[in-house]
């Protein structure tokens, strides 16, 4: 029963779940009239083991025993009767209620001598599996007849393990049964499975990311850095508008001196209702020189959606056209880019960049940015408010990784109110690139492209390459915002020849991106990667411990990309962001909701949602 106990434990904490299912076989001899009678009397039981909830070892055996009892009651039960009368789903590819076998052989081994000859009894192998799993086992006596251990050997399927993990396994095994031997009463969630060097391994050097940031700390600092490099490049193109930096900037300078006169200032939010356009990125970036955090509204969005989104967020200002004007709420103060008056008092400023004196506060690499909305699981939309720095650490990561000029022309496909397009548009823009604004990723159809990066989501772009004739050329695509098929990969790499294809993933209270893979070929599941810059991935389970290798468990984040949290919603901030047991004093980490596990290369790879989102 303690071995029983010891192996559900094991195979719940590696995903079997809580009705674990034992196959034992037991020996049938219920009647005395059977002990002196040569035959095959064994039967085999299904031993269900209740793992739920969080008992301890002590109490788990308690429960072991009963149920144990209960099933040598009925032993004599044939195992085919009871398959008959279940009548499961039946397969050839596994044995019928239970894919796992445990037997204790704990009856005397009789002596084998042949006159004149050493002999020994030997295992023969048979070469083939009858169960996913089998351990057949055998107490061991010392010449004394004391106890002396246990002794075996493990029946596996080749198709679904290889030698290594079932030795590992029985490792594990090993490590659960001398920690119940020594805490009986402590929680079986508790029990460590990893080695000192796995979980090293896990929570350190598969995390070890830390990097110097290599821009200035706020957001318009790091654009302003990129101006005084190369004032006379192609900053922005959209459509047969083109500005250079300098003129970005000078246009950005002005409005944001006017929406400072208006109340924006650090720790404040101005709501962005802008068309794609030159004009969007100039909004963006004079939202920022005044040291708020600008608030994305697309009005494509229902009506009752957005006038949600402006009521809980509370902006001092909406910057937006007399177009868009029609689609918004109307209890917000409002500056209409295409009035005349706006137009006239814009000429009239100054387009030098903004000193810090001239804002109502200071910013700091902890004020925020932007918020962004996502509906997330529950459906009723939540503010995240993303930091200056949490940006900056983005984008150096961005601009030190994607080297050899792959940031010098990227389109800008996304709408502002999803996160990707923080690194669309400001990646460039630290680093010298330009940035085509175009109205959605089928802008590409019918028109001849050639750019360096490319960013979309994965069923958008194959919409596009599906379509004849197409004439785009890109030095890498970075997809990322659902999960990515195999087959999507290999068409990408049939319409664009050449391409370097990475899987990007990130939630946005991550700050756009999190992990990311390495070149993608599309002859395998395409994995998430390995944690960005300064980012730390945890895969943990319900006892937020780390799961092994090829577990499946909740993916966790940690590092300076996490978000402040969510905007006026204090209880679910402290329910999503939690203590990190891995950091220091105060360290955060994110629970992201998604399902995942470490391959065997140190990259993650996306299962799907814990809860069904």
């Amino acid at each position: 029963m303690v071995l029983q106990a010891g192996l559900a434990v094991l195979l719940k904490r590696l995903g079997a779940g809580s009705d674990i299912p034992l196959g034992s076989p037991i020996a049938g001899r219920t009647d005395e009239a059977l002990d002196d009678l040569v035959g095959f009397f064994v039967n085999t039981l299904v031993l269900r083991t209740d793992v739920s909830g969080h008992p301890t070892f002590r109490e788990l055996l308690a429960r072991v025993r009963e149920t144990d009892l209960a099933a040598y009651a009925h032993q004599d039960v044939p195992f085919e009767h009871l398959v008959e009368v279940l009548n499961p789903t039946r397969s050839l590819s596994h044995h019928p209620l239970f894919q796992v076998m445990l037997a204790l052989q704990n009856t005397p081994q009789g002596a084998f001598a042949l006159p004149g000859l050493d002999s020994r009894i030997e295992p023969v192998g048979t070469g083939t599996s009858r169960f996913d799993l089998f351990l057949n086992l055998r107490e061991r006596t010392s010449p004394t007849g004391t106890p002396a251990g246990l002794e075996g050997f493990v029946e596996y399927s080749t198709d679904l393990f290889d030698q290594s993990t079932v030795t590992t396994l029985i490792e594990r095994l090993t490590r659960v049964l001398e920690q119940a031997v020594a805490r009986p009463d402590a929680p079986i969630t508790r029990a460590e499975l990893l080695s000192t060097d796995e979980r090293h391994q896990l929570v350190a050097e598969w995390n070890a990311t830390q990097r110097d940031v290599v821009l200035p700390r706020v957001l318009s600092e790091a654009f302003e850095a990129q101006v005084r490099k190369t004032p006379e490049a192609p900053a922005v193109v959209f459509e047969t508008t083109e500005l250079s930096y300098a003129e970005l900037n000078e246009r950005a300078n002005r409005l944001a001196r006017l929406l400072i006169t208006h109340g924006a200032a650090p720790d404040r939010l101005v709501a962005l209702a802008v068309p794609r356009s030159a004009q969007m990125i100039v909004a963006v970036l004079a939202v920022l020189k005044t040291g708020a955090a600008y608030l994305p509204l697309d009005v494509e969005y229902p009506a009752e959606r957005l006038a949600f989104m402006v009521q809980d967020a509370r902006p001092v200002l909406m910057l937006t056209t007399t177009a868009a004007a029609g689609h918004l709420p109307e209890d917000t103060p409002r500056l209409l880019l295409d009035d005349p008056a706006v137009t006239t008092a814009l000429a009239e400023l100054p387009a030098t960049d903004i000193d810090p004196g001239e804002r109502h506060s200071a910013v700091t690499p902890q004020s925020p940015a932007y918020v962004i909305y996502t509906s997330g699981s529950t459906g009723t939309p939540k503010g995240v408010i993303v930091t200056q720095e949490s940006v900056t650490d983005l984008l150096s990561w961005a601009v030190t990784t994607f080297d050899d000029d792959r940031l010098t022309h990227v389109l800008a496909a996304t709408s502002l109110s999803f996160d990707v397009s923080v690194f669309e548009l400001f990646a460039p823009l630290v680093s010298g690139g330009t940035i085509e604004v175009v109205r959605d990723i089928l802008a590409l159809l019918g028109r001849n492209w050639t750019g360096s990066l490319i960013s979309a989501v994965p069923s958008a772009l194959a919409q596009v390459i599906a379509q004849p004739g197409l004439t785009v050329q890109a030095r890498t695509v970075v997809l990322a915002g659902e999960a990515l098929p195999t087959q999507t990969v290999t068409d990408i790499h049939n319409a664009l020849p050449g391409t370097h294809i990475t899987n990007i993933y990130g939630p946005t209270e991550a700050t756009v991106y999190a992990t990311m893979s390495g070149p993608l070929t599309g002859t395998h599941t395409p994995p998430i990667g390995r944690p960005i810059t300064n980012t730390q991935a945890f895969v943990l389970d319900a006892g937020l411990a780390p799961v092994p290798a090829g577990v499946v468990g909740e993916l966790y984040l940690a590092g300076t990309g996490l978000a402040r949290g969510y905007l006026n919603r204090p209880a679910l901030t402290a329910e999503r962001f939690v203590a990190n047991p891995f950091g220091g004093p105060g360290e955060r980490m994110y629970r992201t909701g998604d399902l995942v596990r470490w391959n065997t290369s140190g990259e993650l790879e996306y299962i799907g949602r814990a809860d069904t989102q």
